[in-house]
């Protein structure tokens, strides 16, 4: 589309704005709806901006905007939708797009974006219109905070925005093509700026208390105007050329002349200029041409010095993500008297606004009031400020803000932020570097700042500046910066400026550290070390947990002397039951669930020989659980008693896990290893080595760096140089590792600057070069294999290998060394791999160590030498989690649907698939896999098809009934410890109805204390929530909301609390939910059941007589179903208070379990299929009937998968 031609629409709309004549513009009456309109326009163009592109070709704001904006300014409706406009208008083009785009196309159209952004601010630099928003903010900044309306701040701070658009333009400097000390189009805007006096106003709203709210927009707009300028050369100006800037001048012009004599001296040593046709072929000797002889050289001796193999090759192109960051900053010297206004401006900022500006901006960052990335213009503040006033006349009061300890943590923490979003966000690389660069400086600057508190001659900045350094060396964040920098410089997203600031910063940072170091004497520093601790796994849970269980004949032998105890306290009236309480109210698991640890407490006591308290229990955890007579009968003898204590004594009962062991099954379960590590910081303190910190830097990556650097020694400043040479000199000569910069590149580098006519003007960099070359000769008049080592950068262990002789390293570090591997070995290791590789859910690793006896390896050695024998691709091929995925076969395939074919229509389709395969592979991998076949449509129809069992429900007697107990509580724990869901509906309601009992006499006392009101409003909860899960056909875990006061108190009650525990309600996760919730396991059955329970029990006649009462009539099914559920209820609640009193009989009973309208029993949720016991648990059920041995009714616990509960 060709934008320059203009949609009619829009040309209707800029027409009805007006026409200027002469220098008098003409508005037209349609002017302010024609603006709104164009406001209308650019909040629906499409992706490619085509509005303002449209506009901007039209250069409406050049020749309607601003004259409006200019002659118009008392229309105050009108010029508010102008500057509203005019913001629009010149928003950044990044914001337009988002970012640069790659794309050809969408890249013309943001480039063309940036061409009309370009006009607006060259249309903006006249004094004519920054006059008109310099009246307009001064009219409204006079306004009190009374006085001012709301449309007063949106218009103060659209005219900030504005004004921070226009500078926000770059420059075209292609176009304008201007030289330092002339005016570009940014000088001359900001000249406009000081003419119209908007300066002052910004030093007003910087300075102003009540007008903090706008210190990010001052701050934006005051780091605009400065983005191109040099502080140093802003503080110097107008006090006469310094003695440095002198001598810089004489040594770029002493290089500039040197290089021109050479140049001279070259051209006389050549030829006449007397053409020649036969200038000659020569032969050079030693230099090999394409086959085997020499090179012919066709031209003059004189060009022979520049000779190469690379003449006349075609440069390799490299791809642009391996192309080095390009330099976006550009400092030039402005017009000199923006210069001077520019200097003022900073001496009456610092003065005046600098503290208060910065720490209103530090508060709006602490407390996140500010934009994302809005920092990035305080620490350019920092930097650009500190560093005039340091220059200028050092005064550490004006910039007392920020210049402490928590600035340096500031600027750390973004810095190291920024740093991992480099690593991280790849994408975004580039723009986390340019950050992290504002970031260096401005901890750079602050360095700087404390180093010249140093040379104060007051007595109290000398003492703040060791107070700050004291802190900052102490801390090994501060220290190790550097370093993790240099690690991971990578010169595809940072610039070489980037690099020129670290080196420069670290130069600084050593040198303030070995002065401090040399002045104390000796320095203690932090340190921080990770240790690595090795935790066994637990294999026996019993003997970890300290429950260790004894044998049945230390249990016969203990029990003769527990037997007249327990005859006398049987007999013994006295005896308390209520002294001891059977569960534990504080548990999270509901009481009903607690039945088996009151067994082992019981267990417990008599094995300690304490017969009065496990009498005690027993009788306590028969009131609590008289359900199936587990804790015998309530009218048992104390005979019986004596004979049930005596088979617990005995009985295998399960021993539950602490929690701390429980938590790290949980967490290690999938893993099969028995040792862990895990690494714990240990901070301690140390005494400071500077020469041991000097040794960190001794690594092939940061001498590369510091080289890297080095090779635009001729661009470089003289300081940046002797920065580079001083650490190459510490590595070199402090510490004795010349051998470190022996590199070829680092020789070719030499050899470029020892040929340089200039080297005169290096002199630091030619001594440095020679004292290198010369320590090499010398070492290879000793060690021949230096001149190989040339091509390899080395590390410090190779550095002292060269210099002490191969192999000397061998004699200090033999115990920690690796043995070597022998040629058997590696066959044997080679062999053992080939055959474990492919076995399904084992570690490789850990079967070759198990086989692997000769020498003693490491997990470690072994999955190393296998990556060198070209066996493995990577380490990470060997992690512990997880295992490699082996794909099916053809054959395999066919075997797995002829088992399927086989076995589906067993009651464990899986279980006899997984034994009768011949590949073994998970459960997991064999279900998907018949999913993908298509064999089964959904999970559920791998599901075990289990049968009823009904339970008996009459007490037994002798010993075997008490072994199943314990046996299938046993079970019934590692069913609950794995989230099995082996049960049914009826079994759970069973279990409900213990808990309907058991809360009983808590619900009367809630009753009397008050809490009827609540008591109703939760039995009405729980009968909705059973209604919509009745006809929804899903559950979920719903949240009990309290929204009346005196139900929110309910909540809060210990009592009601422990009412809902009894119920089954789920209380909040700690730190992710706030409600209790009814859990999703409960049927609407179980939930009108628990809610009946909550009623009156002057209400147990009402209810009797409302089930006599109740006369079939013309109902809707779902009112029938309901009352149907309804009446089952209550049944159930009557039969169970008629059977706590005694007064219920048998056939009551009988009709109530299996009347002639059965409750209907819930659809079965899906199991689990990772389930190991399951069998045993079906084998052992199945196997009790046969035998004859009555055993005790046991309650199975529900667990049904629910992931917005687990969520």
């Amino acid at each position: 589309m060709d934008f320059s031609m203009m949609n009619c629409e829009l040309l209707a709309t800029c027409s009805a704005l007006g026409y200027l004549e002469g220098d008098t513009y003409h508005k037209e009456p349609d002017c302010l709806e024609s603006v709104k309109d164009l406001i209308r326009y650019l909040r629906h163009e499409d992706e490619t901006r085509d509005v303002r592109q449209q506009l901007g070709a039209a250069q409406i704001l050049q020749s309607d905007l601003l004259p409006i904006l200019t002659q118009h300014r008392l229309d105050k409706p009108l010029f508010d939708a102008v500057i509203r406009l005019m913001v629009n208008l010149t928003q950044p083009a990044l914001l337009c797009f988002g970012s640069v785009p790659k794309e050809p196309s969408f890249r013309h159209h943001f480039m063309q974006v940036l061409t009309y952004l370009q006009a607006y601010k060259e249309a903006f630099a006249s004094e004519k219109a920054f006059g008109v928003l310099s009246e307009t903010l001064y009219e409204l900044l006079q306004l009190g905070w009374e006085e001012r309306q709301e449309e007063d701040n949106l218009l103060i701070e659209r005219i900030l925005l504005l004004v921070r658009n226009i500078l926000h333009v770059p420059s075209d400097l292609d176009q304008e093509k201007k030289i330092d000390d002339d005016a570009s189009v940014h000088d001359l805007l900001l000249w406009a700026i000081h003419l119209s006096g908007l300066d002052d106003l910004l030093l007003f709203l910087t300075s102003s208390p009540a007008e903090q709210q706008w210190s990010l927009h001052v701050l934006e707009i005051i780091s605009l105007m400065f983005r191109d300028q040099n502080p140093e050369q802003l503080a110097g100006l107008g006090q006469g050329r310094l003695a440095q800037e002198q001598s810089t001048d004489v040594t770029e012009l002493e290089v500039l002349r040197q290089r021109e004599m050479a140049e001279k001296k070259t051209r006389a040593l050549q030829r006449s200029n007397r053409h020649s046709r036969f200038g000659g072929s020569y032969i050079v000797q030693g230099l090999k041409s394409i086959g085997e002889r020499d090179v012919i050289f066709h031209k003059g001796l004189h060009n022979l010095r520049n000779y190469s193999s690379d003449l006349g090759k075609q440069p390799r192109r490299v791809p642009k993500r391996r192309q080095a960051a390009r330099e976006l900053s550009i400092q030039r010297r402005s017009a000199l008297n923006v210069r001077l206004f520019l200097r003022d401006f900073c001496s009456e900022f610092l003065e005046n606004c600098y503290n208060r500006l910065m720490g209103s901006v530090k508060d709006h960052l602490l407390r996140e009031k500010a934009q994302q990335h809005d920092e990035t213009y305080y620490m350019w503040a920092l930097t650009f400020f500190m560093a005039f006033n340091r220059a200028a006349s050092f005064q550490p009061g004006l910039v007392s803000e920020t210049l402490s300890v928590r600035t340096f943590h500031f600027i750390e923490q973004n810095l190291t932020n920024y740093y991992e979003m480099m690593l991280t966000d790849r994408k975004e690389a580039a723009s986390w570097a340019r950050r992290m660069h504002l970031a260096l400086k401005a901890y750079q600057e602050l360095l700087a700042t404390v180093n010249e508190m140093d040379i104060s001659p007051d007595e109290a900045v000398r003492e703040s500046s060791r107070i700050i350094k004291n802190n900052i060396f102490y801390v090994m964040e501060y220290r190790e910066l550097f370093l993790t920098l240099f690690r991971k410089f990578d010169e595809r997203c940072q610039p070489h400026s980037f690099l020129r600031d670290l080196v420069e910063t670290t130069h600084l940072f050593l040198r303030m550290l070995e002065r401090f170091c040399r002045k104390r004497g000796n320095l203690v520093v932090q340190n921080k070390r990770k240790k690595r601790k090795k935790k066994k796994k637990i294999l026996d849970q019993a003997t970890a947990s300290g429950n260790v269980p004894y044998s049945p004949e230390e249990a016969e032998a203990v029990w003769p002397a527990l037997v007249e105890q327990l005859q006398c306290c049987a007999q013994n009236p006295e005896l308390s039951v209520d002294s001891m309480v059977p569960f534990d109210a504080a548990s999270e698991v509901p009481v009903e669930e607690q039945r088996a640890e009151a067994m082992v407490r019981i267990q417990d006591c008599l094995l300690a020989g304490q017969a009065p308290q496990a009498l005690t229990l027993l009788r306590s955890a028969r009131e609590v659980w008289p359900e199936g007579d587990v804790f015998g009968p309530q009218d048992i003898s104390p005979e019986e008693e004596v004979q049930l204590l005596k088979q617990i004594l005995s009985a295998p009962l399960p021993r539950q896990q602490g929690p701390e062991e429980r938590g790290a099954e949980e967490e290690e379960e999938e893993e099969e290893e028995e040792e862990e590590e895990l690494q714990v910081v240990q901070v301690s303190e140390k005494e400071f080595n500077f020469l041991d910190y000097l040794k960190r830097f001794a690594c092939s990556t940061v001498v590369r760096a510091y080289v890297l650097l080095l090779r635009n020694y001729q661009q470089n400043s003289a300081h940046t140089n002797h920065c580079v040479v001083k650490m190459l000199h510490r590595l070199a000569h402090d510490l004795k590792m010349e051998a470190l910069l022996f590199q070829l590149s680092v020789f070719c580098l030499f050899n470029r600057l020892l040929s340089d006519p200039a080297a005169g003007a290096y002199k630091e960099l030619v001594t440095f070069a020679k004292y290198i070359l010369g320590k090499f000769f010398a070492l290879a008049a000793v060690n021949q294999k230096a001149f190989v080592e040339l091509l390899f950068w080395k590390n410090t262990a190779v550095v002292q290998e060269m210099t002490e002789g191969y192999g000397s390293l061998d004699g200090r570090s033999s115990g920690r060394r690796a043995p070597t591997w022998s040629p058997e070995e590696e066959a044997h290791l080679r062999e053992l791999y080939l055959v474990h590789k492919d076995v399904e859910g084992q570690d490789v690793v850990e079967a070759i160590l198990a086989q692997l006896n000769t020498v003693p390896r490491t997990r470690k050695q072994i999955i190393h030498h296998l990556v060198r024998l070209g066996l493995a691709d990577s380490v990470k091929d060997f992690q512990r989690k997880g295992t490699n995925v082996v794909l099916w076969t053809e054959d395999q395939e066919l075997e797995l649907q002829r088992l399927f074919e086989e076995f589906q229509d067993s009651d464990e389709v899986l279980s006899h698939i997984m034994k009768n395969i011949t590949a073994k592979r998970s459960r997991a991998r064999i279900v998907d896999k018949l999913l993908a076949m298509g064999l089964v449509a959904e999970r559920r129809e791998l599901y075990k098809k289990r049968r009823k069992k009904l339970a008996p429900s009459s007490l037994p007697n002798g010993e075997e009934p008490l072994k199943g107990f314990g046996q299938e509580d046993l079970e019934e724990e590692e069913e609950s410890e794995e989230g099995e869901e082996i049960g049914e509906d009826s079994e759970t309601e069973q279990a409900q109805g213990s808990s309907v009992l058991s809360t009983e006499n808590l619900g009367q006392s809630l009753h009397q204390e008050g809490f009827s009101t609540p008591l109703l409003w939760l039995q009405n909860c729980l009968i909705r929530v059973a209604n919509d899960r009745e006809e929804d056909g899903c559950s979920q875990a719903v949240p009990l909301v309290p929204l009346s006061e005196e139900n929110e108190e309910a909540m809060e009650n210990e009592q009601f609390q422990q009412l809902l525990h009894k119920l089954g309600v789920r209380p909040p996760a700690s730190g992710q939910e706030t409600f209790w919730r009814i859990p999703a396991k409960l049927s609407p059955t179980q939930l009108r059941r628990v809610a009946a329970s909550l009623s009156q029990p002057n209400e147990e006649e009402k209810l009797q007589l409302e089930l006599e009462a109740k006369v079939p009539g013309e109902q809707s099914p779902d009112e029938e179903h309901w009352k149907e559920h309804r009446a089952q209820a209550l049944r159930a609640l009557l039969l169970a208070r008629k059977k706590k009193a005694g007064l219920a009989s048998p056939e009551e009973e009988e009709e109530t379990v299996s009347g002639k309208e059965p409750l209907k029993v819930a659809p079965r949720k899906r199991q689990l299929l990772d389930s190991d016991e399951e069998q045993e648990e079906d084998d052992g059920r199945s196997r009790a009937p046969e035998l004859g041995a009555p055993g005790i009714q046991k309650k199975k616990r529900f667990q049904i998968e629910d992931d917005d509960e687990n969520d």
